[in-house]
């Protein structure tokens, strides 16, 4: 997997396409199944990736699923999602909406023979602050996402 991926976005947010797209890769020393926990564990993203605050989930949920609801402050913005996509240890993705602006953020995740998994994480954004916005939030998008993939590893964060 090299560069964003074809299939799956939404009408308007291919990120090949919008004012702020990023994408970043890492192999990881774990299996789909240890990263997987860790993604759908949204409530706990704040201990172990400095740019999450605040997770709140939707309806008494305690993982991310199919439909799940939930708010949280990233990049010292509140952001409203919702999961689209849920294939367990596979691919993962929400919608979120902030200010005016949408966004689509994905992660795909590829077993590898030796245990270990190849993680892609990729996100769009289209609407004013993009537009505004739109080095500053690319820069910022690549820099926190990739430390967001080096606190997939278990154990303590990086």
């Amino acid at each position: 997997m090299t560069g964003h991926s074809d299939a799956g976005w939404p009408a308007g947010l291919d990120p090949r396409e919008v004012p702020v797209g990023a994408y970043n890769e890492l192999t990881v020393p774990a299996t789909a199944e240890q990263v997987w926990h860790r993604l759908v564990d949204a409530r706990a993203w704040p201990q172990w990736y400095a740019n999450a605050r605040h997770v709140v989930l939707d309806g008494g949920a305690v993982l991310l699923g199919p439909g799940t609801r939930f708010r949280w402050t990233t990049f010292g913005v509140r952001v409203t999602c919702r999961v689209e996509v849920c294939l367990p240890f596979r691919e993962l993705a929400w919608s979120g909406q902030v200010l005016g602006s949408r966004g689509y953020h994905r992660w795909l995740l590829e077993p590898l023979p030796d245990g270990r998994t190849r993680v892609v994480t990729e996100e769009a954004q289209r609407g004013l602050l993009p537009t505004v916005a739109r080095a500053r939030l690319r820069r910022g998008l690549r820099h926190w996402h990739q430390r967001w993939l080096e606190g997939l590893v278990p154990g303590p964060p990086p």
